[in-house]
């Protein structure tokens, strides 16, 4: 007979053993304050971007390269910006971690 208790069939828990609590991360609510605060900046940069490259396009009939590259990094960082202040990474983003390079294969 096998124990069924575990629930997720793999024998292992995921929550902490109880006693251990894992302490409040007020350094990381700290930098994730800024890094909201850099993130509705980054977001109303790529909005700005995305009307002038409109324009240009709408000018010249065809997209500019520098601008979609670094809307392209731009909206890479607020993917991690927005993925650190949730929890879904935890490297911190620029300015303590690297600025995101655009790849060759996706712009």
């Amino acid at each position: 007979m096998t124990d069924a208790s575990s629930g997720n069939g793999s024998g292992t828990r995921s929550t902490p053993p109880t006693g251990s609590r894992t302490p409040f991360p007020a350094v990381r609510l700290l930098y994730a304050f800024g890094f909201a605060i850099a993130a509705w900046f980054v977001f109303w940069i790529v909005i700005v971007l995305a009307v002038v490259q409109f324009v240009a396009f709408a000018i010249n009939g065809k997209v500019d390269l520098d601008i979609k590259n670094l809307s392209f990094r731009l909206v890479k960082y607020l993917s991690e910006l927005l993925g650190f202040i949730t929890f879904l990474r935890d490297e911190q983003p620029f300015p303590i971690g690297p600025f995101p390079q655009a790849s060759d294969t996706s712009v």
